[in-house]
């Protein structure tokens, strides 16, 4: 895991040095190894390194002949790639191979590659800049037009802090972040700001884009015919394959364990490998909560992993600790995503990094195995009380904004119609949304910032080509049946880690903002109130009245957060000011 940035601009045109040395600056923190440049003619391009795997060959750029490469993440089977092609690497690096299928195979180069990236190369010989990224959109990738040429970086606030582009909100954007909690598409929030989407290889030439292609992330068809004893031995095949993939480190690492069935299937692969190898048994860290009545997975955690021999590290989120480092946890989302997850998140990373540099987790096991109950929602016909995902803003139903938001469900309704391909279950259509947006933009987003705020890779093996391939075609009753989801998987758990009861009613995963806001809400209110960016899109009075009851009913909560990360955030990233203090420090400054 690391940073990457760079400009491709025309012929005849030379890159700044001042501007590449504040995008290395401003990405610091995602590499604090070590940092390169390479530049020649037009091109330009930067890193900087968190070493994991060739501790000692593999700093960028990387070399093959007219060719060189930057990358982000891991190329999980760079090993196979070299013998299967038979490359002549000249060093260790997971990223050295896709350098070599650049020059063999042109843009279908990371057709082959499995696992989490975001690349650069440059070719002297074709004239070609060439961005790419995975197929999950784990790793981030963003660009931006400037003049001469385009420019690109890992974080948006890296084209913001080298003064390539301006901090202004694009407002469609802010919408869809107060009504869903992240944006969709392409397009960020910033304007001028792109992303550069899941599994896109584009070309760049002459410092203009000349030829884009997209990979998908899901197997194309419908539901499969597979008895469920099948599905069972291919699903086990795959987790063993990818777990085993996503272990392969220089450095210690561990995982993230919550008492749900996502992180406890990867926690029982990780434990069988360790005992088939001999290695130490797997360092596990779960979060809890201080606020009485909020649900906290730290005893099950603690139960899973006695079970599965492995060693376990609570941390303990307090309400103190949150108000104290709120600020600089919301100065990391950049790409904002208001998920109140990235508290436990962030103080995770902070603890493991003591001890590791790489964790496992377990997102992406709702979305590939039907877990979560608005796919239940939606397999239903509308005449039956099915409802389309998000259907519903969190503003809503709370009387807060100066108008009503607009258009915030745009982006999500042609997301939906691009997922509902011929022969897709309406099931496998809520999944492939999912996996085009909430996943990117959300989930992914808030895992790769919160660590890297720590200099910690995050890892997913559930979100793997062949973890997709082994459960999206399933048949939907192996998904989902009643009024449970991840049937499957659930199934896969109840043989291989029975502790962690896998078809025991699901608790739901909670951060108490709500509480937390509400004691406070008399003094945090109007704070929150007079911000220029809340000012702009609310009324004070309402916002203060808000925060004094956000305890209550849930909407009220998720809508005073949604104003208080807005708050942060704006702060930070439109008006460009450091979070210097707690969070009352913070907003009371002018």
């Amino acid at each position: 895991m690391c940073g990457l940035a760079g400009l491709a601009l025309r012929q005849g045109l030379t890159p700044d040095g001042a501007t590449l040395d504040a995008l290395t600056r401003a990405l610091a923190h995602r590499g604090p190894d070590g940092a390169g440049h390479h530049v020649v003619g037009p091109v330009a391009l930067a890193h900087t390194r968190l070493a994991i795997i060739d501790l000692v060959t593999g700093d960028q750029p990387l070399f093959a002949g007219p060719a060189a490469l930057v990358g982000n993440g891991e190329v999980y089977n760079y090993r196979e790639l070299r013998e299967a092609n038979q490359l002549r690497c000249t060093t260790g690096s997971d990223c050295e191979p896709p350098l070599h299928l650049w020059r063999r195979d042109g843009i279908g180069f990371a057709d082959r590659l499995r696992g989490m990236y975001a690349i650069a190369l440059a070719d002297r010989a074709t004239r070609q800049v060439v961005l790419a990224r995975d197929p999950f959109g784990i790793k981030p990738l963003y660009t931006a037009e400037v003049p001469g040429g385009i420019a690109f970086a890992s974080e948006p606030q890296a084209l913001i802090a080298a003064g390539l582009v301006q901090p202004r909100v694009r407002p469609a954007a802010r919408a869809e972040l107060l009504q869903l909690q992240f944006t969709t598409g392409a397009e960020t929030i910033f304007e001028g700001i792109s992303r550069i989407l899941p599994g896109e290889t584009v070309v760049i030439a002459d410092g203009a884009v000349a030829e884009r292609r997209q990979r998908q992330a899901l197997p194309e068809g419908g539901p499969e015919s597979i008895t469920g004893e099948a599905a069972l031995a291919r699903l086990d095949m795959a987790l063993e394959e990818s777990v085993a993939l996503h272990q392969r480190s220089d450095v210690p690492y561990g995982m993230f364990l919550s008492g749900g069935i996502d992180s406890a299937a990867v926690l029982a692969m990780m434990a069988r490998l360790n005992a088939k190898g001999g290695t130490s048994p797997v360092l596990a860290f779960t979060a809890g909560f201080d606020v009485p009545g909020a649900a906290d997975e730290r005893a099950q955690a603690a139960a899973l992993a006695q079970a599965a021999g492995a060693r376990h590290v609570t941390v303990a989120v307090t309400e103190p600790e949150v108000w104290r480092h709120l600020p600089e946890i919301v100065a990391a989302m950049d790409d904002p995503a208001a998920d109140y997850a990235i508290i436990p998140t962030w103080f995770l990373a902070r603890r493991a990094r003591q001890e590791v540099k790489v964790v496992l987790s377990g997102e992406g096991g709702d979305e590939l195995f039907g877990g979560y109950g608005r796919y239940r929602a939606a397999m239903k016909p509308w005449w039956l009380g099915g409802k389309a995902p998000r259907a519903h803003g969190c503003f809503d139903r709370v009387d807060v904004l100066r108008a009503a938001p607009t258009g915030w469900r745009d982006g999500i309704g042609a997301a939906e119609a691009a997922a509902a391909l011929p022969g897709r279950s309406r099931l496998q259509a809520a999944q492939a949304l999912d996996v085009a947006d909430w996943l990117p933009n959300d989930l992914l987003i808030k895992l790769d910032r919160c660590l890297m705020a720590h200099g910690v890779e995050g890892r997913t093996p559930l979100l793997d080509t062949g973890i997709a391939a082994a459960a999206f075609r399933l048949p939907d009753a192996l998904k989902v049946q009643g009024h449970t989801g991840k049937w499957l998987l659930r199934q896969w758990l109840a043989r291989h880690l029975p502790a962690a009861e896998p078809f025991k009613p699901k608790q739901g995963f909670t951060v108490p903002v709500g509480a937390w806001i509400e004691r406070v809400g008399d003094r945090l209110g109007p704070l929150v109130a007079a911000q220029p960016g809340v000012a702009e899109i609310a009324r004070p009075d309402r916002v203060a009245s808000l925060f004094r009851h956000a305890g209550g009913e849930k909407h009220r909560g998720f809508a005073a957060w949604h104003l208080l990360f807005y708050a942060l955030w704006h702060r930070r990233h439109i008006e460009g000011r450091r979070p210097e203090g707690d969070v009352f420090e913070v907003l009371a400054a002018r």
